[in-house]
């Protein structure tokens, strides 16, 4: 019986990691017990312990989804009392929009896929310079992601790459393009020349995903939408959408810039694995698919696209003039767009909530570690230490702490610690209110641009890597560390010179 419990506990995470979690939650209550009992602040010590086992959860994402070990850590300080129900329903409720902007706004876009979808492929097809492709790819992918949520339009990457691999992959296994299962996964099945061209078109593919998953973070940093992190902080710093905006202006304007330049150096001097391009052959093959494609298009599906672009233009406009919370207004695009669509099913409907869901979850546990930190005061003696420094160097330094933390860690969470923190610091007249607006813009920013270091900084990296696009065109954890290198050098340095010399 216990050896079966065993198994089923987290699944199918190492035992190693299994260990370490039950480690974690036996040794908590008994080290809180006994640094009480000898008159030391034990809930101090152990509510800075429990916060780093959560970031251990966080940083082994890949082992197990951490929201179930997460998860277990949060109930137990709940129970050890490090904080409270109260405390967690308070930070609960102040981020609720944030909550609501992930069910609503992201299950919204998930309608609009097809549009999106047409777009990446209409670029595929009309741009021959892989130079101008990728640029396009990660122009196109920032823009969205301004306004449709980063995690939403990579999933939409994901979902082009596989069509993509899934043509070339029918094309070569002499397949017609009506088939509706065939098996990417069995190369068996591919021609000679399909397996010749099988690598190029792996890397070619993998320098446009890679391009447009840095692209959303690039967007995502601009505005309310784009990240969860920044409308958890707009909503603290009262401001709207084009308030928030123009204030990171300064910041994320020639961090855009210069990821472009890099996109393009990187793609021009073919380094850090880019610069791929396809074969002449292949593009053929996409240029038949195409025409398959607009051959069986009907009325119907062109009068989607059409209300989908329609939506989207509202979407924008919403956003722009703040007629409602964002979540409220990713709601209305749901009802829009199924009511126009012909989606009435409570099945079809369901399928756009199981992206954003898992995460919602996690975010609330997030949210019971931060009242943690807000109960037992974790955080203050940092806070205290940074605030009595320079006013030239706070901003760089809150810009380096978050960039540095969220390299490794979630960066939502790590905006919740910190916001959180000159909140009340504001909140107890330790700080201006301009102090305040420019270690917010630099906490945002910060949590924001380095993140990209790792998978694990970035939600939408990590669902890139563990989607079933990774494996098939050869993506794995340090190829992506590798490939985000010159992005995460170049945007890191260009956005601590912007907070230093603009804020």
């Amino acid at each position: 019986m216990i050896n079966n419990l065993y198994k089923m506990f987290l699944g199918s995470s190492p035992s190693w990691y299994k260990n370490t979690i039950i480690a974690f939650l036996i040794f908590n209550p008994i080290a809180l017990y006994a640094l009480n009992s000898i008159g030391l602040n034990g809930a101090f010590f152990i509510g800075w312990l429990l916060l780093l086992q959560f970031i251990f959860t966080l940083a082994l994402a890949l082992k197990c989804y951490p929201l179930q070990p997460g998860g277990l850590l949060a109930i137990q300080a709940l129970i050890i009392g490090l904080t409270s129900p109260y405390t967690l329903l308070h930070e609960v409720e102040n981020n609720l929009e944030v909550i609501l902007l992930l069910v609503f706004m992201v299950a919204g876009i998930y309608f609009m896929k097809n549009l999106m979808l047409n777009i990446f492929t209409k670029l595929l097809l009309r741009v021959h310079s892989k130079t101008k492709l990728s640029l396009l790819f990660c122009f196109v992918a920032a823009f969205l992601s301004a306004f449709l949520d980063a995690l939403t339009v990579t999933a939409v990457l994901i979902a082009v790459g596989i069509g993509f691999y899934r043509i070339f992959h029918l094309a070569n296994s002499g397949g017609d393009f009506s088939v509706k299962n065939h098996n990417i996964y069995d190369d068996s099945t591919l021609s000679m020349e399909g397996t010749e061209d099988l690598e190029n078109f792996k890397s070619f593919l993998r320098d446009l995903i890679m391009h447009g998953v840095v692209g959303t973070a690039l967007g995502g940093v601009c505005t309310i939408v784009g990240e969860p992190q920044n409308l958890l902080i707009a909503n603290i710093a009262g401001w709207e959408f084009i308030e928030f905006a123009v204030k990171m202006a300064p910041i994320t304007l020639p961090v855009f810039i210069a990821g472009m330049i890099t996109c393009f150096t990187i793609e021009k001097f073919r380094l850090f694995g880019f610069g791929n391009h396809l074969p002449l052959r292949i593009k053929n093959i996409f240029h038949e698919y195409n025409n398959f494609e607009l051959s069986k298009r009907t009325e119907i599906m062109k009068l989607e696209l059409a209300v989908e672009m329609a939506v989207g233009i509202l979407l924008i406009i919403a956003l722009a003039l703040h007629l409602a919370a964002v979540g409220i207004i990713g709601l209305g695009v749901i009802i829009l767009l199924t009511s126009f669509k012909g989606i009435t099913d409570e099945h079809d409907l369901g399928d756009a909530f199981k992206e954003a869901l898992p995460f919602t979850a996690l975010l609330v546990v997030f949210f019971a570690v931060v009242s943690v930190i807000a109960d037992q005061s974790l955080f203050a003696p940092i806070i205290t230490y940074v605030l009595a420094q320079s006013v030239d160097v706070q901003a760089p330094i809150f810009f380096v702490a978050n960039g540095v933390l969220s390299a490794i860690s979630d960066n939502v969470f790590v905006a919740t610690i910190y916001i959180n923190e000159i909140k009340e610091a504001l909140d107890s007249n330790v700080i201006s209110r301009a102090q305040f607006d420019n270690l917010a813009i630099a906490i945002n920013t910060g949590t924001n641009i380095p993140s990209i270091a790792t998978p694990n900084g970035q939600a939408a990296f990590l669902f890139l890597l563990t989607s079933s696009l990774a494996p098939l065109i050869g993506l794995s954890y340090m190829r992506m560390v590798k490939m985000a290198l010159p992005y995460t050098i170049v945007l890191s340095i260009v956005g601590f010179i912007s907070v230093v010399n603009f804020l």
